[in-house]
């Protein structure tokens, strides 16, 4: 886990010719959503002064707040490697806050965070392990995406069994 100050994040920014922020957060159902700022703005984003309007996200808030801040996880900065070299992008993860300054009830992170201190207390400890899953689908001759797939590969298995087998690897 990083522990990046501002003042890191700002140099980073600086050296690697970051030119836009993805501010990051989740709808109630794990959905990323995300506001970008060009670097001129990343500093009131620090001071979490990034408000969105969340009334268009489907059952959020919950609380009936429509307006709402991103307080950015400094240590959740990360430049996008598959970004263009000139004007990267990168971005910061967020907690969402109400008006008030008091974190939203219905933020995926809060409702996490909660959950944890509760399991802490009972002696619990969490760990978690991402894995890369993915599906590979033919595209059409419009190039959007069908639910036509030929693969057949499982886990484990030796040899090539569908036509996925340079992909996966």
């Amino acid at each position: 886990m990083h522990n990046y100050t501002r003042k890191d994040i700002m140099e980073m920014v600086e050296d690697e010719d970051v030119g836009f922020i993805r501010l990051q957060f989740t709808d109630i159902y794990g959905t990323m959503k995300n506001m970008a700022v060009t670097v001129s703005q990343l500093k009131k984003a620090m001071d979490n002064q990034c408000m969105f309007d969340a009334s268009p996200i489907r059952d959020f808030p919950g609380a009936g707040e429509s307006d709402l801040y991103l307080y950015p996880d400094l240590n959740t900065f990360e430049i996008f490697p598959w970004r263009p070299q000139q004007g990267k992008v990168a971005r910061l993860i967020c907690d969402i806050h109400c008006s008030d300054g008091r974190p939203c009830e219905s933020d995926p992170r809060q409702v996490l965070k909660k959950v944890l201190a509760e399991a802490e207390k009972m002696g619990y400890t969490m760990k978690a392990g991402p894995e890369c899953e993915f599906f590979l689908f033919h595209t059409d001759e419009d190039g959007l995406p069908t639910t036509l797939t030929h693969e057949q590969g499982g886990y484990f298995d030796v040899g090539p069994l569908d036509f996925g087998e340079n992909a996966r690897r």
